[in-house]
């Protein structure tokens, strides 16, 4: 399995950037995505950048990756990891609504 990290690009050169992120700095691969900017965030798979992503998303990712590894070391309070999930219940997609209501 390969997981996606957030790293911010820090320079740039054609078709790659140098970019840091959880806790590393490495040359990214850039051929496909946009030209990424200094500042920008990238979602990185083994040094080869996927998708440019807002701040935010960014975040959100480098927060479950950190829940992940606390799961992995015994930790089980993992909802301030999760903000938009803690404290309510599950819900379904839109798309799988109507048939859970068809067996109600």
């Amino acid at each position: 399995m390969c997981i996606g990290l957030p790293m911010q690009v820090l320079g740039v050169e054609p078709g790659y950037a140098l970019c840091e992120g959880m806790g590393e700095t490495r040359r990214v691969d850039t051929w496909l995505i946009d030209q990424p900017a200094p500042g920008d965030w990238l979602l990185v798979f083994v040094d080869s950048a996927r998708e440019i992503l807002d701040p935010e998303r960014a975040q959100q990712i480098a927060d479950a990756l950190q829940a992940a590894t606390l799961a992995l070391s015994g930790e089980t309070n993992l909802d301030i990891w999760f903000p938009d999930l803690a404290g309510r219940e599950p819900q379904l997609p839109d798309f799988l609504q109507p048939a859970a209501q068809q067996t109600e």
